[in-house]
């Protein structure tokens, strides 16, 4: 199948071919047809998938449609993200699909000046791209009408209910018109997602091209056993010895990301880091740089990490396992994609190996263990999980490995 076959407008396949994309991921192959014949739909894909883009083409195929023309620019395609990050990024997908038509989008959201928001709302806008919270701001604010809206996603909806947007989301769909299409797209169909599914549209069609285990299968997965003191050293060994020209290396919290960004500093090595506590207009230019080959590492965190797209990423490097083991899947899906080849690298310590089981659950499939000469580590990472009663001479549980002093 090629994009010609799903019947969207000229001037879309036209901007396809300038990106040189001929034929439609499976996401695509199966909700373009569907969102094209105005069902409502539910549906799962990873990150990594063209989940994107399978509801930004149908959406301005359908807004472009001469059938459907008004006078001027009118609000009628409404697209919800959980992060200021994915809004831009798919307010740039928008833009590039729309480059023949005379379609106006913008994205909202917090952390940038809502007085510039305004004054582009006013000009009049066909799809706008918003993040739950600024959206009722501009709505209370008389900013925003919702009476022409024709179609809502909720982009990454796992993710907004996650981060608590539930009852915003709730708000924003009593202010729109009733009749109108539901696209809601989510990385797995999660008992909450489905709630909310059912609660937009009842009558969903879903479509599920993927499994909550499910990883690219160009990615090779490698685990590091490492004292936990040790991992920024081991970091700093791998990037300089395997000669990474880039890699996104995740920490779970905002603070790690900051201190991990200033060790790496130290020894010269470009990076930045994006998380929650920074302003908006820092993470944009955080994202720019990573993506324009200016910085060699970036370093986030999970949340700030949504939307980053970045193509022909080699390796993600999980310097902190996650604590949620789907999040080790959102992760590595930003690389291994188009056909390329990828690395998820895994820098593990003992305390952390429960964690790392969940993932191995999760995947179905055990992580290659690979110690690196000179950080073998103190604590040693088990190879089967130890019964929970069974006692241990240390702390943290694990068995100390002997180590010679000399030399």
């Amino acid at each position: 199948m090629k994009f010609n076959d799903l019947d969207l407008s000229e001037p879309i396949i036209r901007s396809l071919k300038d990106q040189n994309y001929k034929k439609p991921t499976p996401i695509q192959a199966e909700v373009i047809p569907a969102i094209l014949n105005n069902s409502d739909v539910m549906a799962a894909a990873q990150t990594g998938t063209g989940k994107t883009a399978a509801f930004v083409l149908p959406i301005l195929s359908k807004l472009s449609n001469p059938k459907n023309n008004y006078k001027g620019h009118q609000l009628r395609a409404l697209i919800l993200t959980p992060t200021r990050e994915l809004a831009a990024q798919v307010r740039e997908n928008v833009n590039t699909y729309s480059k023949y038509l005379s379609i106006r989008s913008t994205a909202v959201y917090g952390g940038a000046r809502i007085h510039n928001q305004k004054l582009k709302l006013r000009k009049g806008i066909d799809v706008l791209v918003a993040t739950p919270g600024r959206l009722l701001d501009l709505y209370n604010q008389k900013s925003v009408n919702f009476k022409n809206i024709e179609i809502l996603v909720l982009d990454e909806a796992d993710q907004m209910l996650d981060m608590g947007f539930i009852h915003d989301i709730k708000k924003i769909i009593k202010l729109l018109p009733e009749r109108r299409q539901n696209l809601m797209f989510s990385a797995t169909f999660s008992n909450p997602f489905r709630s909310l599914a059912l609660a937009v549209a009842d009558k969903a069609i879903e479509i599920s091209v993927t499994n909550d285990n499910q990883t690219g299968e160009n990615i090779e997965h490698y685990v590091h056993p490492v004292d936990k003191s040790r991992k920024a050293e081991l970091l700093i060994e791998l990037i300089e010895t395997e000669k990474w020209e880039q890699a996104l290396v995740f920490t779970r919290t905002k603070h790690g990301a900051d201190r991990l960004k200033k060790q790496l500093d130290k020894v010269n090595i470009k990076s930045l880091a994006i998380h929650g506590n920074k302003t908006q207009n820092n993470r944009m230019k955080a994202l720019d740089a990573f993506k324009n080959n200016r910085v060699s590492i970036l370093v986030a965190t999970d949340v700030a990490a949504r939307g980053i797209d970045i193509k022909n990423m080699s390796q993600v490097i999980n310097f902190d396992v996650p604590t949620v083991a789907k999040d080790y899947v959102h992760r590595i899906g930003r690389t291994g994609r188009a056909g390329e080849k990828g690395k998820a690298i895994s820098l593990v310590s003992a305390d952390e190996f429960r964690l790392l089981q969940d993932i191995e659950k999760l995947l179905n499939q055990k992580i290659e263990r690979v110690e690196i000469n000179g950080f073998e580590p103190e604590y040693v990472l088990p190879i089967k999980h130890k019964p929970a009663k069974k006692k241990f001479n240390n702390k943290g549980g694990y068995r100390k490995r002997k180590r010679s002093r000399k030399g």
